[in-house]
C-alpha cells in the first residue's frame, strides 16, 4: 500500500513541473489557427531547433503567452514577429531573412563546399602532377626492376 502512494505522489509531483498549457477558450477559430502557425514558425531560444509550439522551457512558455496576448489583442502576424525579431533578435525566426548579420548562415555551407571543392581539385592536380615520371626516371626505374628480377633468377 505504502509503495502505491509513493508511486501515486511521485506521478503527480512531476505534473507539478510540467508547462503550464494555454487556454485558446477566448480566440476565435481563425485567431487560434494564426496563434498556432506562429508558434510552429518561431523558434524556442532555449531548446536546440525546437519551436515554440515542441518546447516545454520557461521562456517558450512567456513567448506563446506573449504571441497569444498580441493575436487576441488583433495584431496582425508581421507585427508579433517584428517585436519578438526587435525583443530577442533574428535568431527567432526559422528562416531569418538575408541581411549582412545572416549572411553566413545563409552561404556559409556553399562557400565551404565551394573552398572544399577548390581544395579537392588543387590537391589532386598536384598528385598527379607528381605522379608522372620523366623518361629518364621510367628508364632508371626499369633498369632497376630488371636488375632485381636477374638476381631473383639468378
Amino acid at each position: 500500500m505504502k509503495k502505491l502512494l509513493v508511486l501515486t505522489l511521485f506521478l503527480f509531483s512531476s505534473l507539478a513541473f510540467a508547462a503550464p498549457v494555454e487556454t485558446l477558450d477566448d480566440m476565435t477559430p481563425e485567431q487560434e489557427k494564426r496563434y498556432r502557425q506562429l508558434i510552429a514558425e518561431l523558434r524556442c531560444l532555449v531548446c536546440m531547433n525546437q519551436s515554440l509550439a515542441d518546447s516545454n522551457a520557461e521562456l517558450a512558455v512567456d513567448m506563446r503567452n506573449e504571441v497569444h496576448k498580441k493575436v487576441v489583442s488583433g495584431q496582425a502576424n508581421q507585427e508579433i514577429v517584428d517585436f519578438l525579431v526587435e525583443r530577442y533578435g533574428d535568431f527567432v525566426r526559422y528562416r531569418p531573412p538575408v541581411n549582412a548579420t545572416t549572411v553566413l548562415l545563409w552561404f556559409g555551407p556553399l562557400i565551404l563546399l565551394v573552398i572544399g571543392a577548390i581544395v579537392l581539385i588543387k590537391n589532386n592536380k598536384k598528385k598527379r602532377a607528381t605522379a608522372s615520371l620523366s623518361e629518364e626516371q621510367h628508364e632508371k626505374a626499369k633498369r632497376l626492376l630488371d636488375t632485381i628480377s636477374e638476381e631473383n633468377n639468378s
